[in-house]
């Protein structure tokens, strides 16, 4: 059976473990510039697209792995925190809305209210949707 977001075969997992993998796991590791702990969360064929802007970037050890590269140097800190989440273990997904405090190198902290919607492969992310409020954070680095 293919794998679609959402569709049938899927295996549910536990609901905390939604919430565990998002917020104990991604953005913890997103907070720390701990780039494997991100990492470790995407399956090698993920695809994270930005909404948004639709920017699209895929595969983990390439175009994310570039992306998130970019971010950490860019920006000096970087905050998730205000969860809210919704699970559905039927379909293996999890929408999560949260705040997002982020300064940039010598800049100014903005502020963000995002919602990603997560859907999970084998008990990783395998397509994950970012809505950013403000201007697009989520820039293709170097691969």
């Amino acid at each position: 059976m293919t794998w679609t977001e959402g569709g049938a075969g899927q295996r549910p997992l536990p609901y905390p473990f939604y919430v565990d993998i998002v917020t104990k796991r991604y953005f913890d590791g997103v907070d720390n510039k701990n780039l494997e702990q991100v990492l470790d969360c995407f399956t090698e064929d993920a695809v994270l697209t930005e909404v948004t802007s639709n920017t699209v970037h895929a595969g983990r050890d390439t175009a994310i792995r570039a992306m998130f590269q970019k971010l950490f140097a860019d920006f000096e800190s970087i905050w998730h925190g205000n969860f809210v989440h919704v699970a559905d273990p039927a379909s293996n997904a999890i929408c999560s809305q949260f705040t997002v405090l982020i300064t940039p190198n010598g800049g100014s902290e903005l502020r963000y209210e995002n919602a990603n919607r997560f859907y999970l492969k084998d008990r990783l992310f395998h397509r994950v949707y970012v809505y950013m409020s403000g201007d697009n954070l989520l820039k293709p680095g170097d691969a």
